[in-house]
């Protein structure tokens, strides 16, 4: 347990969940959506995204009041509620789909640097992996000096990345353009039902609401309990909100087919296209903020995961460690030798950011799902409502709309992010097999045995159409 020194406040653990949701995915919404549909397709997007992660957040937040005990939250319901080895998949698809991410968030700062210095290209030139390489082991070095200086600077950044972003919401507002706007509303001259485009969005809603659970990742460091669940939903919906506004706005002030064709961050194009080139480096400063203090966020939780899995036996007893600063030493290291060696593969990538974006959102719908289910599961139960019965009915409908949502993303995302996934977690298995034989258990149940078998099919498909070219990365 932390001391009292290194336990958060309600500010901290809200400062967590939007720091961690603010980073690079939403200085990308504007082409991002503009590459697939138009306002009307947009807005029905982020209703169902909206809708399905604050019933996840919701969950969240119910969870960590009815099962304090269960820490590190994201992959230990999975455990509880289905098991050994699906809580590992949670844990471990959980940790290594936040180290994918950081290293998209290397891959756009570089890229955004790259609009003033070319030697940065789109983010995956040699030159951009040398400097984000030399960053990822200066942020190692700084967490190792203790979490609560870390989680205070993360509060400190993320006060200063929400300003460019407010700053670019009031000027397009002024700019307004309402002939423009429905001229858009429909998409133009995009091809494809309004179901097709709102589909193809579905991914990046899940990237950039990813961070919901900050609060709940760190909650053996809360002071007080119920400050996890009130953090997470606080967080949730006022990131939403500029969620919305920052994908809605630049259809009023320039064509649908001019946004999509900006390179990203394109939230950066679209204000310089409004207010002349400071507008472009007013953004791309407030980008790098945001980025590097999302990357410190996720740093912070990818390390907690892998650490909280090995306290409960889930992964190697050598991820437990903590050095005299109480930090998660070795599965600090583990993370950022991960980071590293992905950071080097984007140099072989077409579009790296597009790939590591939507990798990142396929691999974290498998954690979100258990999340959700153990949720409903513990509802339908009755577990732990005996003297709250009348929160019963209300946590189930939750509940049960969470389930509904991840399932439908894990559709949306598509089978060659689903055959990605599993080339992922076949091998990771082995930190499983490695833990249950440091403790001398029997690895594999029958069901588990199942399992294994789809992990691994869905591998063997996913490298041969690597091999193959069939899939393209």
């Amino acid at each position: 347990m932390a001391s009292n020194e290194q336990k958060m406040t309600r500010m901290q653990l809200t400062a967590m969940v939007v720091g961690s949701m603010v980073g690079a995915g939403i200085f990308s919404l504007p082409r991002t959506f503009a590459n697939a549909t138009g306002p009307l397709g947009a807005v029905i997007a982020w209703l169902i995204a909206g809708t399905g992660m604050y019933m996840l957040a919701r969950v969240f937040q119910f969870l960590a009041e009815r099962k304090p005990n269960l820490d590190a939250g994201v992959f230990a319901y999975a455990k509880e509620g289905f098991g050994d080895y699906p809580g590992f998949l949670s844990a471990f698809g959980y940790w290594i789909g936040s180290c994918i991410g950081n290293v998209s968030y290397w891959v756009l700062v570089k890229s955004t640097l790259g609009a003033f210095f070319p030697v940065f290209g789109d983010g995956n030139t040699a030159i951009a992996i040398a400097v984000a390489s030399v960053g990822i082991w200066l942020f190692h070095f700084l967490i190792l000096r203790g979490v609560k200086q870390a989680a205070f600077i993360n509060t400190v950044v993320t006060i200063a990345k929400v300003i460019p972003i407010l700053v670019f919401i009031v000027i397009l507002i002024f700019a307004f353009k309402l002939d423009l706007f429905r001229t858009n509303l429909y998409g133009g001259d995009l091809t494809g039902n309004i179901f097709e485009q709102v589909r193809a969005t579905m991914l990046v809603t899940v990237f950039v609401f990813i961070g919901i659970e900050g609060a709940s990742v760190y909650s053996r460091y809360a002071r007080e309990r119920s400050d996890v669940g009130s953090a997470t939903v606080l967080g949730f919906v006022g990131v939403t909100v500029l969620m919305v506004l920052v994908t809605l706005l630049p259809y009023a002030v320039m064509q649908r087919a001019d946004i999509a064709g900006m390179r990203q961050p394109s939230m950066a194009t679209v204000l310089e296209s409004v207010v002349g080139p400071w507008g472009a480096l007013f953004v791309s400063v407030g980008l790098i903020i945001s980025v590097l203090g999302a990357y410190l966020a996720w740093s912070l939780i990818c390390a907690e995961v892998l650490f909280a899995a090995a306290k409960t036996r889930d992964m190697p007893k050598l991820f437990a460690r903590e050095n005299a600063n109480q930090v998660p030493v070795n599965a600090l290291w583990m993370t950022n030798i991960v980071v590293q060696l992905l950071v080097i593969t984007t140099y072989w990538s077409s579009d790296a950011f597009t790939l590591m974006l939507n990798l990142t959102s396929a691999v974290a719908l498998l954690p979100y799902l258990f999340v959700a289910a153990y949720g409903l599961m513990l509802a339908r139960r009755g577990e732990t409502y005996e003297s709250r019965s009348r929160e019963r009915t209300r946590d189930l409908v939750m509940a049960a709309i969470a389930v509904i949502y991840t399932a439908f993303m894990i559709y949306a995302c598509g089978m060659k992010y689903l055959l990605l996934s599993a080339i992922l977690y076949a091998p990771g298995t082995l930190l499983y097999v490695w833990a249950r034989r440091e403790q001398g258990k029997k690895v594999f149940g029958s069901v588990d045995w199942i399992i294994l078998a789809v992990v691994i099919i869905g591998a063997v498909v996913g490298v041969h159409g690597l091999a193959t070219g069939g899939i393209a990365i």
